[in-house]
């Protein structure tokens, strides 16, 4: 008797910039950056298993208003790895949403990235490493470096990524917070006043590692400015940044003991702010 496929799952892993550096604009809206992307240990989760079509289900904390149908990033990476697949592969998805939306931390491309990962296991595609990454590149900028979650520097448009070791982060604990505020990523950029503040130079460490973004978030959220100084006055952080596009700012801490106590302390004084707590992978 054969048994039975078991659905498969996939962690889409909470992405973090400890630096980006924003160096032009460039034509089509995009941006040459220099960004040093980092990945949590912790994020959504997707889980899938053999259907006769390809279907989506979402559930979680942050599902509310999101899309099932073929617009949704999951379900257009699902599309995409099926055209390398046998004929009439189908898969039922469901996409727990832990992470809010349009907050900073690769939500979206994350979800797309493990997508990829997990319907190839489940069809079994073996896809080289061009054709991941040229699928993952039409879905967005960091779903290329969402797609390995492994610590990187992204160029270009954020997708020309060279692996990295960073021991003085690794495995770091980190709390995540989020004021409540969705920042659209557009607007952000277009708010960048095109000052070239000079590239990023990983050696020199946490000390030169700036986020050019801050200040236009901050102009359209100003929770931002608010939430980056409570993370900055807890005892035990030694890095706090915004990430991405903003809202959700981040803090590393030299232990789990005075991450969990800074958590007790941000829940306290910030009730209604998402704050989640996890480590560096």
């Amino acid at each position: 008797m054969t048994a039975e496929p078991r659905p498969l799952t996939e962690t889409a892993y909470a992405k973090i910039n400890l630096a980006l550096h924003v160096r032009e604009r460039l034509p089509g809206g995009y941006h040459r950056i220099e960004t040093l992307f980092a990945f949590c240990e912790d994020g959504d989760v997707l889980v899938a298993e053999p259907a006769d079509d390809l279907g989506l289900k979402i559930d979680g904390p942050f599902a509310e208003g999101l899309s099932t149908g073929d617009d949704n990033l999951v379900m257009r990476a699902a599309a995409m790895v099926r055209r390398h697949a046998s004929e009439g592969r189908g898969a039922a998805i469901r996409l727990t949403k832990n992470l809010p939306i349009a907050s900073g931390i690769g939500g979206g491309s994350a979800d797309a990235a493990a997508a990829i990962r997990l319907l190839s296991r489940l069809w079994q595609v073996d896809l080289d490493a061009a054709a991941v990454h040229d699928i993952a590149a039409e879905l967005g900028a960091d779903v290329p470096a969402c797609l390995g979650s492994e610590t990187a520097v992204g160029r270009g448009k954020g997708d020309k990524l060279e692996a990295i070791e960073l021991p003085s982060v690794k495995s770091a604990p980190v709390l995540l917070v989020n004021p409540g505020v969705a920042v659209p990523t557009g607007p952000v950029f277009q708010g960048w006043d095109g000052e070239d503040r000079g590239a990023l130079a990983v050696e020199k460490g946490t000390e030169g590692w700036r986020n050019d973004l801050k200040p236009p978030a901050i102009a359209i959220a100003p929770e931002i400015g608010m939430l980056l100084a409570l993370l900055d006055a807890q005892p035990g952080a030694f890095f706090v940044r915004m990430s991405g596009s903003g809202a959700t700012c981040f803090a590393l801490f030299e232990s789990v003991e005075t991450r969990t106590e800074a958590m007790v302390r941000v829940k306290s004084a910030q009730p209604g702010w998402w704050v989640w707590e996890s480590a560096l992978r």
